[in-house]
Formats: C-alpha cells, sequence, structure tokens
C-alpha cells in the first residue's frame, strides 16, 4: 500500500498540477482537501476536478462558523489590525486552514502535507509554524520549493504539466489578479497593483461592492447589538455571527466600505502591495471600537492597545498555536466582559459615520462631562491635580533658570 500525502486543495491551476507532480516525485496516493472558510461559487465543481487530476480521494470541510466564532471573533475583540489598515482576512484563515489538514492527515494516516503556497509569500509561514505546531511528526511538501523537481514557472508551464499527464481542464492562461477569498474578505495582488505608482482599476478589480464614486448617494442606518465584545444581532434581528457577517458584507459592499490600498511588510521581509475588499469586517471592528470607547476605562484602553498590536503581529505571521497568542486571548476576553451594548452607524460613500452608541456598562456620565458642576466632580480640585500633576516639569524649569 502506497504512502498518502493530504494536498490544501483549492481546485486552481496551482493545486491540479502539483497532484500528478507528486504521485511522480514521491509516488504517494494524493488525498486532496479543501477547507471551505467562505469561498463560496470558487467550490463549485472540486470533486471532478480533483478525481480528473488523479486524487485518490477529496474531502471538503465546511469550516465556516468555526472560523467565525473562534478565529475572526477573537480579533475581532482585540481590534488586531496589522500595520493599521490590514484586518487580517488571510492570515487568520490560515491556522484554522492548517489545523483540518492536520485532522484528515491524522485520520487517513498521511505521512506528508502538501501547499501550494509560494516561496516568496506569507501563507508559507503560517501553513507550517501551524502544522509543525500541531503535528511535529509530519512531513511538510512545498513545491514551489522543491526546485530541482518543480519546474514550472508560469500558468502556461502548468498547463502543458497538466495535459502532459491526461489532464485536460478548462484552464486559462490568461494573466489575472491572485486572490484569495473567504467569508471575511477578499485579497487582489498582481497586475497593474505590482507598480506602487499605479492607481488600481477598481472597475475591473473589485468582487464584493462598489467603489464609493459608485455607491448609492443616500445613506444607510444600521445597528449591531454586542454581547461581551461579540455581534449577536444586526438591526435588532438576532442571528448567528457568520449570518452577520454575510449581511453586513452586502451593506458594505453597496455602499463602497471597507476597500484598502496597502503596501505591507511581508514576514520574510519584502514590501508587497496589494488592495483588500472587507466590507463587513471594516463596519464590524469600526462599531466594536466605537462601544469600547464608551465602556473602558482610560488605562485600560490604553494598555489594550498594546495588546492589539502584538495581536496582530502574531496572526500576521502565522503564531496562532502559540501560548502567547492564547495568553492575549486571555486578556482581551476578561477585558471585553463588560463590552455589551448597541452601535447604530450610517453608511455613506465609504463612510462609517456615528449615529449613537449606548451601554448598560457606559462610563460617560453626561453631569460629569457637561460644563455644569456636579456632585462628583469640583472644579477647585483641579488646582491642586495640576500642581501635582506638572510638579516635575516645574521643578525643570526652575533648575534651568538657575543655571
Amino acid at each position: 500500500m502506497k504512502e498518502k500525502v493530504v494536498l490544501a486543495y483549492s481546485g486552481g491551476l496551482d493545486t491540479t498540477a502539483i497532484i500528478p507532480w507528486l504521485k511522480e516525485n514521491y509516488d504517494y496516493d494524493v488525498v486532496c482537501c479543501c477547507i471551505d472558510v467562505g469561498q463560496e461559487s470558487e467550490l463549485d465543481g472540486l470533486e471532478e476536478r480533483a478525481k480528473l487530476s488523479g486524487a485518490e480521494k477529496l474531502y471538503i470541510l465546511d469550516v465556516v462558523d468555526e472560523f467565525v466564532d473562534d478565529y475572526i471573533l477573537p480579533t475581532v475583540q482585540a481590534d488586531a489590525v496589522y500595520e493599521h489598515k490590514y484586518l487580517l482576512g488571510t492570515s487568520f484563515a490560515r491556522p484554522l486552514i492548517a489545523k483540518k489538514l492536520v485532522e484528515i492527515a491524522r485520520k487517513e494516516n498521511a505521512v506528508a502535507i502538501c501547499h501550494g503556497a509560494t516561496g516568496k509569500g506569507n501563507d508559507q509561514v503560517r501553513f507550517e509554524l501551524s502544522i509543525k505546531a500541531l503535528a511535529p511528526d509530519i512531513k511538510i511538501i512545498a513545491p514551489w520549493r522543491c526546485t530541482d523537481t518543480w519546474k514550472m514557472q508560469s500558468r502556461e508551464d502548468e498547463i502543458k504539466y497538466c495535459q502532459a499527464h491526461g489532464i485536460h481542464l478548462p484552464f486559462s492562461a490568461d494573466n489575472s489578479y491572485s486572490r484569495d477569498r473567504n467569508i471575511w474578505h477578499i485579497s487582489h495582488e498582481g497586475l497593474e497593483l505590482e507598480d506602487p505608482a499605479n492607481e488600481p482599476n477598481y472597475d475591473h478589480l473589485l468582487v464584493l461592492g462598489v467603489s464609493p464614486e459608485k455607491a448609492p448617494d443616500e445613506g444607510e442606518y444600521i445597528s449591531l447589538t454586542f454581547e461581551k465584545g461579540r455581534p449577536v444581532a444586526l438591526n435588532g434581528e438576532k442571528m448567528k455571527a457568520s449570518d452577520i457577517l454575510r449581511k453586513l458584507n452586502k451593506l458594505g459592499g453597496k455602499h463602497g466600505i471597507g476597500i484598502i490600498d496597502i503596501v505591507e511588510n511581508r514576514v520574510v521581509g519584502m514590501k508587497s502591495r496589494g488592495v483588500y475588499e472587507t466590507p463587513g469586517g471594516t463596519i464590524l471592528m469600526e462599531a466594536h471600537e466605537q462601544l469600547e470607547e464608551l465602556i473602558l476605562d482610560r488605562d485600560t484602553l490604553s494598555f489594550k492597545k498594546g495588546i492589539s498590536e502584538k495581536f496582530a503581529n502574531l496572526v500576521y505571521e502565522g503564531k496562532w498555536f502559540t501560548p502567547l497568542r492564547e495568553a492575549c486571548q486571555a486578556f482581551v476576553e476578561s477585558v471585553e466582559e463588560k463590552v455589551s451594548g448597541e452601535v447604530k452607524m450610517k453608511l455613506y460613500k465609504g463612510n462609517i459615520i456615528k449615529a449613537g452608541t449606548t451601554s448598560p456598562n457606559s462610563l460617560y456620565s453626561e453631569s460629569l462631562a457637561s460644563f455644569t458642576t456636579g456632585e462628583l466632580y469640583d472644579h477647585h480640585d483641579a488646582e491642586g491635580f495640576i500642581n501635582l500633576f506638572g510638579l516635575s516639569m516645574k521643578v525643570r524649569a526652575m533648575l534651568e533658570e538657575n543655571k
């Protein structure tokens, strides 16, 4: 009986070409595994395609709810954003995909896991760190780094290779954007985006929505309800988080929300330029931050910003399955115990405009914040506070005068 390899399979040209390559170079039986994190129509026809390409078996695992509940929402609660812009859409999908690949490898008694990530990108790091953390005994195969046996350097090369191995599928050699999609976002790289001097061709590029210029001329009000930092209702209607996100994606896409153009610093050391569409996620993150600013005290909010940045970096670098990420999440979950309430917003031409926030745990006191004197605040107390707060500055100035 041949040994088995589990292949992370998308059904695209790259992973289809990998099937005969694995059989030819390793003499493995290939078990394909497609992890459904919300790719939608990209999953159509996968089973037939995998079998025509020589796979022994195909698993399609729907993990959308697990993805949203256990990976996306902890990142939202943490307010984790990489380099102030990137909402980590590809980053936090990879550890879950790796986890499921390991589970299938165990089930099939496979000796190896193979992925199609390139040798220049972040995904190779994320996949492999996660696999090492969960299954250090399993061999990892990365074809794009096997330069002695993987000779294909273009789509044309891959199509010819497939045809030479009896695989005649309707793949096109036309160049297009390199995209990654899940329920949270879609990323775009390549073509005119490879030169930061070029403006993105949004009419050609956008998938989940429209540009702000093409959004409706009339804004739309929505409300989100949170319990312990997690969304539980949209416009007063309770539903599971994945359904809230799907509806927010449609609303955000309609109003041109969540489009960013970024040059980011990859883990492997190079800069890369991409455009990300995250319509629903952008709304969700903004609403969560609006609620936190009403509830969290100054010291906690300030300290959490540091945790947010560390959490984002850990996720981006593929370090999900680490003690530090778990510890950061434990802190966040403690903070989020009080983050409950309702956030109202107006969506208008790429903008998310505040329309009122309420919470039973709000620290905002109208009597304290107003210009009238409330019972808890005596204006005269401010003089002594300022004297003590600025004492070191005053002492330093006196020393400078005496020099």
